[in-house]
């Protein structure tokens, strides 16, 4: 029974942990979002800078630790790396979950969204496992005794690990989880399905009664029930809050707002033309590569000159930086406004392009990997 169990707990700890670490590597550049979360909240914003290294590391990390252990090499260092990680991530989410402070772990990135609470729970019978691990660690064997073996082994899979993680940071996830991958309607993701039901509210009011001073709390609901309202001695105080009571249907696609400099909306006008638009992101034009923007600057040039196709820059940054930064770059494109959410969520790069047509998402590229116009024309454009 003992040796089962320990079996157990090895492999399914060792595939977990793999299995966390490849979903997060595909997309690293989206966990490196995700720690920055973490570090405003502990208020570590000086690392924020180093997120994005920091998440390749900790995927590498998590991938090597499960392969070890599924190996049984260096049982003793693995085990006790295993359970300080799990320690430190129950802690995490722990504070994640009873203070609210970051609604999505990201434990595994987009692919499956965990609450906090589920993350927790997930934790907590990790380290059950790993503690079982931990106490069993001399049982454990290795598929090898010969060290060359071994150090060729963890050889290969840091390789791998590291070199995969590097590719899709500079490229793109190979999987995409979220809502602009390729062949996405985005008009159709935006919308709320006819028939389904809205977030529910409920109207929170604070009373105080003008001679006792006694306070209570009351929904809207209750106020009116109990007539509580007729009594000149009680008086509302401060400003009524609204507070969900039971969230409704989310469309995948809930917080796209595109703007032009003075607040004009050209969300419907962008994303729903029925001809091809090239859309080039960056988020933060601080932080987006000049090589990138350059080289796609080009590329929307020749596809309005060749094929009359629009080109847009999307950007959160203000207007006043905006036109700084397209006056420098003598960018040829129209620039737009949005949110930083969506637009780190359409495309891993900065910058990063999109091709759309009637609303669907084509195709779209890093600038590492962008097409050149003939291959677009070939392609596309020219059909």
């Amino acid at each position: 029974m003992k040796k089962s169990l320990l079996n157990f707990s090895r492999i399914f700890v060792g595939v977990l942990f793999i299995f966390s670490g490849l979903i997060k590597a595909n997309d690293p550049l989206g966990f490196g979002y995700k720690l920055q979360e973490y570090f405003e909240v502990f208020h570590m914003d000086f690392l924020s800078g180093w997120s994005t290294g920091i998440a390749i590391l900790l995927c590498v990390f998590e991938i090597v630790l499960g392969a070890l252990l599924l190996f049984g090499f260096w049982r003793k260092q693995v085990t006790t790396g295993l359970l300080l990680v799990i320690i430190f991530f129950t802690f995490l989410t722990f504070v994640s979950a009873a203070f609210k402070v970051v609604t999505s772990c990201g434990c595994f990135g987009d692919a499956i969204p965990l609450t906090p609470w589920q993350s927790f729970s997930k934790d907590l019978v990790l380290l059950v496992l790993i503690l079982i691990l931990f106490r069993n660690r001399e049982r454990i064997m290795p598929v090898t005794e010969n060290k060359g073996i071994q150090n060729t082994l963890f050889g290969l899979v840091l390789t791998a690990s590291l070199l995969f993680s590097q590719y899709t940071y500079s490229r793109l996830p190979i999987l995409d989880f979220l809502p602009y991958k390729i062949g996405a309607n985005l008009p159709e993701l935006m919308k709320i399905p006819a028939g389904a039901k809205p977030d529910e509210y409920q109207i929170m009011y604070n009373l105080k009664h003008k001679e006792t001073g006694e306070k209570k709390v009351m929904s809207d609901k209750d106020y009116l029930k109990t007539e509580i309202w007729k009594d000149d001695n009680w008086e509302i105080v401060g400003t009524p809050e609204s507070k969900l009571i039971k969230k409704g249907y989310q469309p995948k696609i809930k917080d796209l707002l595109i703007t032009d400099a003075s607040g004009t909306d050209y969300t419907k006008e962008l994303i729903e033309n029925p001809y091809y638009n090239l859309i080039v992101v960056a988020y933060n034009l601080k932080e987006t590569n000049d090589d990138g923007m350059s080289k796609l600057n080009a590329l929307a040039l020749n596809a309005a000159e060749q094929f009359n196709i629009r080109a847009v820059l999307l950007t959160s940054n203000s207007a006043q930086d905006a036109d700084a930064y397209s006056k420098r770059m003598k960018l040829f494109m129209e620039v737009f406004y949005a949110d930083a959410v969506p637009l780190k969520s359409m495309v891993r790069a900065s910058p990063g392009v999109l091709l759309l047509k009637n609303g669907v998402v084509i195709n779209k590229w890093h600038y590492n990997n962008a097409p050149s116009i003939d291959e677009l024309a070939k392609e596309y454009f020219a059909r």
